[in-house]
């Protein structure tokens, strides 16, 4: 069973905690059958047992068509628009963007849609982790594409089922984590400092698809990515359709109690490319930026079948 030094300060500090049997490992292979361990060097001191992937009802969590659940707590849904991208998180030191997929049955007034990819900006680096487009889906087959400063990596599945960026020179020397959760389709990136995010690609199935009425192609899974962020560190001006959330001053403006609560602010977030920092409420900017270009992701967004 594993165990872990805290050194964090307060009453844990130099404490031994160790796993429990019921989950002796921190990152166990087949998340979906077998929780992890979770050391909590804070004042709670102690070791649980959890499933490591998203979780929906979890604060800073983006999931469905998409419902989020904010830093404050309050759940609400953010539709965006089809084929658009808009910022999530504008912040002095991480901006991320997300890319909405979509479909609009006949006699519908908005799109159905679903977070397809993230990018991840910081320092001078991008990291984009999207889902694939497929036609069927397949629990077996990794969906996942990731891509780091321009480059798709491959995230190995052999006993250290991670991949670390490699060191840089130049304005950021953070260690940068993309580990996997499961056999396919499911990882925790981790960028030193800044974020802590679980994903997890899935696809509509005919079932949902029936239910909400999507009326969803044949030749589409429709496949998409359920996420929940954590951000060690975030300034009080913070923004974005999720960052926003965490600012210490921050009241919801949305309608408790509704079915669905929803957030405006498509004007505010939206930015004119997958990759780009600029939206009317944004203030997160590359320092003398890599040169990577939308064209250099278009396999984030493109049919892959």
């Amino acid at each position: 069973m594993e165990r872990a030094l805290c050194l964090a300060r307060g009453r844990c500090l130099f404490s031994i905690l160790q796993c429990p049997k019921q989950c002796p490992q921190r990152k166990p292979r087949n998340n979906l059958k077998v929780k992890g361990c979770f050391i909590d060097c804070s004042s709670r001191c102690e070791t649980t047992c959890k499933y490591r992937k998203p979780n929906c009802n979890g604060y800073g969590s983006v999931c469905y068509d998409p419902r989020f659940v904010g830093g404050d707590g309050v759940m609400f849904y953010f539709h965006g628009a089809k084929n658009g991208d808009f910022a999530l998180v504008s912040d002095d030191d991480l901006h991320i963007n997300a890319h909405f997929i979509g479909s609009r049955p006949p006699g519908r007034s908005r799109d159905f849609t679903w977070v397809q990819g993230l990018a991840i900006m910081f320092d001078s680096h991008t990291l984009v982790v999207s889902a694939k487009r497929v036609s069927k889906w397949n629990d077996s087959d990794d969906a996942l594409f990731i891509q780091w400063d321009g480059q798709e990596v491959s995230v190995p599945t052999n006993e250290e089922a991670e991949w670390r960026a490699p060191p840089s020179e130049e304005y950021s020397k953070r260690e940068v984590v993309v580990e996997r959760t499961d056999i396919t389709n499911s990882v925790k990136v981790t960028v030193e400092g800044l974020l802590e995010m679980d994903i997890k690609v899935t696809p509509i199935g005919e079932e949902e698809d029936r239910v909400h009425g999507y009326h969803l192609p044949s030749d589409d899974a429709f496949a998409h990515l359920e996420m929940q962020f954590k951000f060690p560190k975030l300034t009080d001006k913070v923004e974005g359709v999720l960052g926003k959330t965490y600012r210490p001053d921050y009241v919801s403006p949305v309608k408790i109690g509704v079915p669905m609560p929803m957030m405006g602010g498509e004007d505010k977030y939206r930015t004119p490319s997958f990759l780009s920092t600029v939206c009317a409420a944004c203030h997160f900017k590359h320092p003398n930026s890599i040169t990577t270009t939308d064209t250099a992701v278009a396999a984030a967004t493109v049919d892959v079948a």
